[in-house]
């Protein structure tokens, strides 16, 4: 692994977690002839933007761990409507009159992450995704193609989807950045100069959804990425299935919180403690580790599989859920855990 010293601060807690994610970037750099410098994905954002290293909140300040009446919870107050619905929160968890923590506090963690999910808000129970799946689900397999020439329509945001279009279009892929012109990449607002890695290099294209561009758009694609609930391009008319049945070697990169059959939101704090990717501080209490570490996470172990999904011919729907990509991680170093 490539050491940056600026970065080493942010690699230390994390690295013990690192094999699995390790072992993808060097399978998808045999694949691909693309080097994965691990440090520089997982951590460029928190250090471009001046975070510091994260506690019981997290690098980027939405994302809170709230000790609960049996464990831990994280709830993610990313959006503006998710601060608004707080009360309506620590209503549901029947102490109207509390604050969130010490409402909290009265409640399971599962109950907790249960009340903010029903609010639209991203939550999850510390360690509640362990076990659960593996972090990609490949369906059909197809004849072996290359990455040259393939052409990618991204209609993910943020942050996993895009990573995981950069470094396939770092393999030679052209890449089309799809997005709605009433609802742009949130990260557009974001850090100006991590965004600009990510999208580097990269066709743009704002469209009408619905709009016969936009079907055109996809029927040229041979890989779409997308990281919403699969009923949102479903109202649109675009289906991974027909995508896939319309022409040989395509390939579908779902990218979800919890899996396609699995309705909760997620983003990378809260998906990360959900696969129980935590550290320990001094006292053997978990504390966030990274910058929502889930997010990257995803993104390279998505490439990965959308690479070898490739090798093998396409025509497979990739299934690839944060939480899991999470646990994978998180399973792999839970004899080696330290405080931090």
């Amino acid at each position: 692994m490539v050491k940056n010293a600026a970065l080493d601060q942010w690699l230390e807690p994390v690295e013990p977690f690192l094999g699995p994610l390790t072992a993808a970037a060097q399978d998808f750099t045999r694949l691909t002839g693309v080097p994965v410098d691990l440090p520089t994905v997982l951590f460029l954002r928190a250090e471009l933007a001046g975070h510091s290293l994260p506690g019981r909140t997290s690098a980027g300040g939405s994302c809170r761990l709230l000790r609960t009446a049996d464990g831990w919870a994280a709830v993610n107050l990313a959006r503006p409507d998710d601060l608004a619905a707080v009360p309506a929160l620590v209503a549901l968890l029947g102490s109207p009159d509390a604050e969130l923590s010490k409402a909290a506090e009265r409640a399971t963690a599962a109950e907790v992450a249960r009340a903010a999910q029903l609010l639209g808000i991203a939550a999850a129970e510390l360690g509640a995704a362990r076990g659960r799946r593996v972090p990609v689900l490949a369906h059909r397999p197809g004849r072996r193609r290359s990455l040259s020439r393939v052409r990618i329509v991204d209609f993910s945001a943020l942050w996993a989807g895009p990573l995981c279009a950069r470094l396939l279009g770092l393999a030679g892929a052209e890449v089309v950045k799809v997005e709605s012109t009433t609802r742009p990449d949130g990260a557009r607002f974001g850090v100006p100069g991590f965004y600009g890695w990510l999208h580097g290099g990269h066709e743009s294209l704002v469209l009408d959804f619905p709009s016969e561009a936009l079907t055109e758009v996809v029927a040229g694609a041979d890989v779409v990425i997308e990281a919403s609930r699969p009923r949102a391009l479903r109202r649109l008319g675009i289906d991974a299935e027909r995508f896939l049945a319309d022409r040989p070697g395509r390939v579908w990169v779902g990218i979800t919180g919890y899996g396609r059959d699995d309705d909760r939101i997620a983003f990378g704090d809260d998906a990360a403690v959900a696969g129980g990717l935590t550290g320990l501080d001094g006292e053997g209490d978990p504390v966030f580790l990274g910058d929502a570490l889930a997010d990257p996470v995803t993104g390279v172990l998505a490439a990965h599989a959308a690479a070898r999904s490739l090798a093998r011919g396409g025509g497979e729907l990739l299934c690839v859920s944060m939480a899991a990509c999470a646990a994978a991680l998180a399973g792999s170093a839970v004899r080696e855990r330290r405080p931090c």
